[in-house]
């Protein structure tokens, strides 16, 4: 057997991440696993880094039963710079942990992907041997995550401005997946791609 093919799947906000994860999953049975799933749960309710957290920006951050409040850190985050990175230096270490531990389960399949949004803002390329980036204009991702969050377009651009550039990602890409026509034409881009060789 040669060596496992782990797919680091990554883009843009709202470019079509999570398509392309249903897809691989449901027509090629391939296993994803989820960054935004274990970031998730580094802040369940009870947990350690939930706990930071509120002990940093007080108990208006937190739900009436104790839950993170989204909405609120998400404001903070994106509009200060030095709070997103304290917030990720707290996450990341986990993420990066629970994919190691999800990994050592999956080590006879020929294919794994790995859905993370911070692939490259996260370090973690290491873990990867491919990248995709699924891609599509500012145009599109703008009305797509407007659509989707029921954002304004002035919310929407500071959540697309704070990540790194979607031009920056691309050139460090192995495939591009281009997001901006039909599904159908983004899944014939998926099947092309898992049939090269790595």
């Amino acid at each position: 057997m040669g060596r496992q093919r782990i797919i680091g799947l990554t883009g843009g906000i709202a470019t079509g991440k999570s398509t392309v994860s249903q897809y691989l999953q449901s027509q090629h049975s391939i296993p994803v696993l989820d960054a935004d799933h274990y970031a998730r749960q580094a802040v369940e309710l009870g947990s350690p880094i939930l706990g930071a957290i509120a002990h940093r920006y007080g108990p208006t951050i937190l739900q009436p039963e104790g839950s993170l409040n989204r909405a609120r850190l998400g404001e903070i985050v994106f509009n200060d710079t030095a709070e997103k990175r304290w917030l990720e230096q707290q996450i990341h270490p986990f993420v990066r942990q629970q994919f190691t531990e999800a990994m050592a389960a999956l080590t006879e399949l020929p294919i794994v992907v790995q859905s993370i949004p911070l692939l490259f803002e996260a370090n973690l390329t290491d873990q990867v041997s491919e990248i995709w980036v699924v891609a599509c204009s500012e145009t599109q991702q703008q009305q797509r995550l407007m659509a989707r969050n029921r954002l304004t377009a002035d919310q929407a651009q500071a959540r697309i401005r704070s990540q790194m550039p979607l031009a920056e990602k691309i050139a460090q890409a192995d495939v591009v997946l281009d997001n901006s026509a039909d599904l159908n034409a983004l899944f014939q881009q998926v099947d092309w791609a898992l049939q090269q060789a790595p």
